[in-house]
């Protein structure tokens, strides 16, 4: 067994003086492995009688020794090698500016959001904000929608499966963020000056202009002597901040059960200047939402007297506002994720 260890410290030592740098974690496993012959040697001492055994023991001890000081040192030159070549090394100048990783930045939805945020805030408006998940009480119920409205066909809300509670009835997805106003009048007492920007869900088809997800924001102002001039000065001045001097304001009378009188806000397209195009269907007019004379039934279910106070709101979708500025002709850019669209803004 003396001359089979002398043979095999013989043989690695000439395979390891011609390895390569990638061979040698095999050379390594085959001489100083878990199975290696020169393990295979130090297991079976015991069986050999005491004074052979001694012999053989320091034998391989002293051959693993010898051929583990050899593999650091083949390893060491290996990549001193490496490096006098230039393999590793790579010129670094250090006076260099670093690399300024990619940066991301907010969507234009977003920075519509906060720059309507900013102008209302000037105006002495404060934020709130609702649930998505609405009770079918503060999304119609609340807000003067009779049962029989045709926004409470399922072909238009999307309800969510749950137990309906005997006060609120059924939860759903809120169809509009006047739920939140209609909240707030519950939990607050006038004066109120509020807006409530948010996610809105519709079952509806996606189209140019429509989107079954988007975003609103509702305005609720709650006082004494509260007017429709103050509604009208509020909306031209938020137009006047957001589109500029330039744009055209129009306010027609509509009907919203939870507003009396109530009227549709516009703004001249930006696309076509007016003349008629795809995204404001050839009027020259797109509209951006609905406001009137909060109704005083509102009021009522609100816990605020409609005798004693009065009150305006108005509904105004977010989506629609980057839209008219940059005339973007189709909502689905907004929400299909290209970038090469996105980074304009």
């Amino acid at each position: 067994m003396l001359e089979e260890i002398e043979v095999l410290k013989t043989k690695a030592l000439q395979e390891l003086a011609e390895a390569k740098a990638n061979e040698l974690d095999g050379w390594r496993v085959r001489y100083l492995g878990k199975k290696s012959r020169l393990t295979e040697v130090l297991r079976a001492l015991s069986q050999l009688p005491i004074e052979e055994r001694k012999k053989v023991g320091a034998l391989a001890n002293e051959t693993r020794q010898a051929l583990e000081e050899a593999f650091k040192q083949k390893s060491q030159s290996l990549e001193e090698a490496r490096i006098q070549a230039g393999a590793l090394t790579e010129s670094i100048d250090i006076t260099l500016p670093g690399q300024i990783p990619p940066l991301g930045r907010l969507h234009p939805i977003t920075q519509t959001l906060n720059e309507i945020v900013s102008i209302f805030a000037g105006m002495g408006f404060m934020v709130v904000e609702g649930p998505d998940v609405e009770w079918d009480y503060y999304n119609f119920t609340a807000l003067n929608i009779p049962e029989e409205h045709a926004s409470r066909d399922l072909s238009d809300t999307l309800w969510v499966k749950g137990k309906k509670d005997k006060r609120f009835g059924l939860p759903l997805l809120r169809t509009q963020t006047t739920a939140v106003s209609a909240r707030i009048l519950t939990s607050m007492k006038p004066p109120i000056r509020v807006i409530a920007p948010g996610a809105v869900y519709r079952h509806e088809a996606t189209d140019a202009t429509h989107s079954d997800m988007f975003f609103q924001f509702d305005g609720l102002a709650v006082d004494k002597g509260v007017t429709m001039g103050d509604l009208k000065g509020t909306l031209y001045e938020f137009a006047r901040r957001f589109f500029g001097e330039d744009r055209k304001v129009r306010f027609r009378c509509d009907f919203f059960p939870f507003v009396e009188p109530g009227v549709e806000m516009a703004i001249s397209c930006a696309v076509c200047k007016g003349a008629g195009c795809r995204l404001c269907g050839q009027s020259g007019w797109l509209e951006i939402g609905g406001a009137g004379m909060t109704h005083p039934e509102v009021l009522r279910k609100g816990g605020v007297d409609p005798e004693e106070y009065t009150s305006f709101a108005f509904g105004i979708g977010i989506d629609r506002l980057p839209m008219l500025r940059y005339g973007i002709d189709d909502i689905r850019l907004l929400y299909g994720s290209d970038l090469r669209f996105l980074r304009q803004f």
